[in-house]
């Protein structure tokens, strides 16, 4: 079995895990979730997003949100700009990275952004070219890398065919998303080894989500094949607005503990992550969804009742 030594963990609960939410987080909340998230090691954050406020109003704050944090912890947050005023607000923050997205499937990209695949690369290239000029980080994501909610199954070439054109464009890494989360452990892989074919491994991040209870092992089989940048949520925050029927993420701290017990190293503090996991789920009023909290949790009551 081949695992990397150790792998990168990109956070994206502050933005793809609280975008779906529907009562609205105060910045404080959400500036202190990002640090306690800096805090807990996980280096690379992604913290919000400069998009329509109307189609997306949890995230009308990001630019409050950045400037309650201190410099030297924006220069680690990642940012989503569609577009060149995106990407003048991210800028102008002075966060170290930007994102855009697309998506396979051409049902998808219209429900989205409203524009055809083809049409959403065009709109991307100034914003890519842009931000590498300014000497920002670039991602470029694609949603609904095994599956779209409107059209089924997804081909793995044409999966290909767009992270090939994202990275023509200059992203500097390419993730893959499972955004409603239909992937299985065999789909994966063939997706990951098509893309390859066209980008190279060690351009590429996984992006699960858990609708069906497979992201973990989805991780785990793309790592056997040389991926080793993981995207998760803390505490499973996620969903998508325009993808009916999308869970959240795969939890982070379950991410963490699949790694440890595997023998890779993340940087991670387990337990840090896991109270931060415990902080943003108790102002959302609910239980942590990770297992791993919840796992730790009994065991440490029981171990305290017996005490």
């Amino acid at each position: 079995m081949n695992l990397p030594q150790r792998v990168r963990i990109v956070e994206v609960g502050p933005r793809d895990g609280l975008q779906n939410e529907t009562a609205i987080i105060s910045v404080t909340t959400k500036a202190e979730l990002i640090e306690r998230l800096a805090a807990a090691g996980l280096w690379e954050i992604e913290a919000g997003s400069f998009v329509s406020h109307v189609r997306v109003p949890q995230m009308a704050t990001t630019r409050r949100v950045i400037e309650e944090l201190e410099p030297s912890l924006r220069e680690r947050l990642d940012v989503l700009t569609p577009n060149l005023r995106g990407l003048e607000e991210a800028i102008t923050c002075g966060v170290g990275g930007v994102a855009v997205f697309a998506a396979a499937s051409r049902s998808f990209s219209l429900a989205n952004i409203g524009c055809t695949v083809e049409e959403s690369l065009d709109r991307f290239a100034p914003v890519v070219e842009a931000a590498l000029s300014a000497g920002l980080r670039v991602r470029g994501y694609i949603s609904c890398a095994l599956g779209c909610p409107y059209e089924g199954d997804v081909a793995p070439r044409r999966v290909a065919a767009l992270a090939r054109d994202l990275a023509a464009l200059g992203c500097e890494e390419i993730s893959l998303g499972d955004t409603i989360g239909v992937g299985a452990p065999i789909a994966a892989r063939r997706l990951v080894e098509e893309v390859a074919r066209d980008v190279p491994l060690r351009r590429l991040a996984v992006h699960f989500h858990d609708t069906y209870g497979q992201a973990l092992a989805n991780i785990f089989a793309c790592l056997e094949l040389g991926v080793d940048v993981v995207d998760s949520s803390i505490a499973g925050l996620g969903g998508c607005p325009f993808a009916p029927g999308a869970t959240g993420n795969v939890a982070t701290e379950d991410v963490v503990y699949m790694l440890e017990r595997s023998g890779v190293e993340t940087g991670v503090d387990l337990t840090a992550a896991i109270a931060a996991g415990d902080f943003i789920s108790e102002r959302l009023g609910r239980a942590n969804r990770a297992k791993t909290a919840r796992a730790l949790q009994a065991r440490r009551q029981r171990e305290d009742g017996a005490a």
